[in-house]
């Protein structure tokens, strides 16, 4: 694969070609943070995000389109309600293998929070060495299946589709994929929290106290629930703290993953 940030080659994992971009060094040159994005996101919705963290960090940044949003490959609909536990299973270590990133910090937004956990606590992957969890969720809230009813009323009345159009081959494979399944009535007792329990690597979470699609308990569970160091972010923003709040929140990750590349330097014993 090409370390660019405008590749000419999508990836091919799993049969699909996945849109992508890199920033900063290449893996062999430096650990890399693999940022998985929301459920409506894709690596041009990052926006400058992935190159201010290189630059912030020092660390390489990937940054991919999971198939059916960006310039990926559609999927067919309905999604199954099992959605982000086969992206984590069944994608995301294959697209690490691609990629050749052999030291990674997951950073995931919403349902990339939710894909990277599911990976930290269901495989012990030595890849991993550290998760950054923004807006995550692992349990649905009546409060945010509500917004999420409140976008598909924007996204057949108003604006929101022909937004998406600007960033989504298929806008209506990326939208309803994600709605469809967060509001089928399967999915009000999805709960995935256990995995927290399996997480074994140092985890940032970062929360805005008025994020409209989950609450402070998303955060909790994983105090309550968490036997690895948890540090928290929390600021008053909505439900993207990278672009509502950057500043503080390209901060807080600086200190994180200098201080997780300190500890594993700390522990590496001279030959």
């Amino acid at each position: 694969m090409e370390w660019s940030s405008a590749p000419t080659e999508k990836l091919r994992v799993n049969g699909a070609a996945l849109e992508y971009a890199c920033y900063g060094p290449a893996p062999s040159e430096a650990p890399t943070i693999v940022l998985l994005h929301e459920g409506l996101g894709c690596t041009a919705l990052w926006r400058d995000f992935p190159s201010r963290l290189a630059e912030r960090t020092g660390l390489g940044v990937l940054v991919y389109s999971r198939q059916g949003y960006g310039k990926s490959d559609p999927i067919s609909l309905p999604r199954p309600l099992d959605f982000q536990t086969r992206e984590a299973l069944d994608v995301l270590p294959r697209v690490l293998d691609v990629t050749g990133v052999d030291r990674a910090i997951l950073f995931g937004h919403s349902d990339g929070a939710t894909i990277a956990a599911i990976y930290a606590g269901s495989v012990e992957d030595r890849r991993v060495r550290g998760l950054i969890l923004e807006a995550p969720h692992f349990f649905t809230e009546p409060s945010g299946l509500a917004s999420i009813a409140a976008a598909r009323e924007a996204y057949e009345s108003v604006d929101l589709k022909a937004k998406m159009a600007k960033y989504h081959l298929d806008p209506d494979g990326a939208f309803k994929g994600w709605n469809g399944a967060w509001l089928d009535p399967g999915f009000a007792a999805w709960n995935v929290a256990e995995v927290i329990d399996y997480i074994r690597v140092p985890i940032l979470a970062i929360q805005g106290r008025q994020d409209q699609y989950g609450t402070m308990a998303q955060i909790e569970e994983i105090e309550n629930r968490a036997y690895c160091p948890v540090d928290t972010l929390i600021l008053d923003c909505e439900h993207a703290p990278h672009q509502e709040s950057p500043e503080p929140v390209l901060d807080a990750v600086g200190e994180y993953c200098a201080r997780l590349i300190r500890i594993e330097a700390a522990q590496v014993i001279p030959a």
